[in-house]
Formats: structure tokens, sequence, C-alpha cells
């Protein structure tokens, strides 16, 4: 598939390093691996901002929309409205619905139809795939503020 961003797996790398993002966030988003659950950084987070795709930013969820689905991923009731894609996943023995950012195609997760009211699913997100931008930063629209970047 074709989305708006396109780089060469050398370039992700190097942003994703550039960017000070987590080991495994490049075989997370560019080869759809999977953290293992309670595992990772923003799973029990639940301070007020919004999450982006650690790749290129694009504004994937409002955190009032994460609850605790007790999965060991962060989970989120709805997605920004175009924001992501959903692809058929017959990989491993199942058929599920991964999610994709769809500005540059980085693998995020599955959605499940058993998440709460009113939407009725459970987007679960790999922590590797999200940065997060917390309070203010994420109301006047701000990039995503990565952990690595506070001590520069």
């Amino acid at each position: 598939m074709s989305y708006p961003i396109q780089k060469t797996e050398a370039e992700w790398k190097a942003l994703l390093a550039e960017k000070g993002a987590e080991p495994r966030a490049f075989e997370v988003t560019r080869h759809a691996a999977t953290e293992r659950p309670y595992t990772g950084k923003y799973e029990q987070v639940w301070a007020d901002g919004s999450y982006h795709c650690v790749c290129c930013g694009n504004l994937l969820f409002s955190s009032t929309t994460k609850f605790d689905a007790g999965c060991g991923w962060p989970s989120f009731s709805q997605a920004v409205p175009g924001a992501i894609e959903e692809i058929t996943d017959r990989s491993h023995g199942m058929v599920r619905t991964e999610t994709v950012c769809a500005q540059c195609g980085a693998h995020l997760g599955h959605v499940f139809p058993d998440g709460p009211a009113p939407t009725g699913l459970r987007y679960c997100m790999n922590s590797a795939s999200l940065d997060f931008a917390s309070g203010d930063d994420a109301r006047d629209g701000a990039a995503p503020v990565n952990d690595n970047d506070k001590n520069a």
C-alpha cells in the first residue's frame, strides 16, 4: 500500500533513533512485531493529552478515549477520524483487524469489537508505536514530547 509519507527502512531506523524511540519501535512499526503485555511505557499512563504515531507524528487518539481493558496494552475506544487505516490480518492462525497509521503505514496494533459504549471498539495499541503529548501541548496541537527530548 502507498501512504503519503514514504521512507526507506534505513530512513525509518535513523528517524526513530534520532527521536530516541524505544528499541523495539522499528520492529513494531515497520514489521508488525508486538511488545509483550504489561511492558509498554503508556499502558498505565492516565494523564490528559494526545497520542501520536511515533514515526510521523500523526494524531491518533485523545487520552479521553483511553480505558483500562486489562489486556496489557494501551487501549482506546475511538481513534481520531481518518487517522488510522484498518487491514485484515490473517497471521498466527486467526483473523484480526490490524491498525496502521494512515499517513505512514506504521503498524500500531489491532482493533477488536469488545470495547466500551458508545463505540464498542477496543483499539489495542503497542506503546512502542506511540508518542504522547501531555495537557497543554496536546491542546495547542504541538508535536508530541519524547521523554528523551526533555534531557537535551
